[in-house]
């Protein structure tokens, strides 16, 4: 296995659901649960829900590209979240809740940029994409109870309604990106 890891850093609606899903893809390192892209230093989740300071909820993820490529991290990025509407996913409405995809080097930039326009021009959604890229500005780690939140509270009813399908969703549709094969 390489040394060279990669980071990723992506919003698309509430982190507990992005991190449920990159904890299960092969390549994969490890997920982080946070804040990035605002202007206040050290935010709190409550901060960041009022929508006052500019943050997205994130997850940052640090991965193999030996393994897995930073195209294929977005092809399940983009199919596990809705990234044609502005600032909301479902019901979790506000900036905070925007699709992005925070670079780290100008090659993830590019990346971003193709991809976007690649499934824009397939005409997948019915409406544009709407996910920012731009460059990492910060990143918070989110408080303690929010990493790992879907693996230690799956009968929670958020993360049954809104979790476990997305999860459930990348499983049918990445069978060969998962970590551990069904038997």
């Amino acid at each position: 296995m390489s040394n060279q890891f990669e980071t990723a850093t992506l919003a698309g609606g509430c982190f507990w659901c992005l991190e449920a899903v990159f904890d299960e893809v092969k390549g994969v390192i490890s997920v982080e649960s946070g804040y990035s892209n605002g202007h206040v230093a050290n935010p709190t989740y409550r901060q960041v829900c009022g929508g006052d300071t500019g943050h997205a909820e994130v997850t940052r993820v640090t991965f193999d590209p030996s393994i897995l490529s930073f195209r294929d991290l977005l092809n399940v990025f983009f199919a596990i979240h809705d990234p044609t509407t502005m600032n909301r996913q479902g019901a979790d409405v506000g900036t905070q809740y925007r699709s992005a995809i925070f670079h780290h080097t100008p090659e993830q930039k590019a990346i971003a940029e193709q991809t976007i326009s690649e499934l824009n021009a397939q005409g997948i959604w019915n409406s544009p994409i709407v996910t920012e890229v731009e460059a990492i500005k910060d990143f918070y780690i989110a408080e303690n109870y929010h990493q790992e939140y879907f693996a230690r509270n799956q009968n929670q009813p958020y993360c049954q309604a809104v979790v476990a399908p997305k999860v459930a969703k990348f499983r049918k549709h990445y069978l060969e990106l998962l970590k551990k094969q069904p038997a």
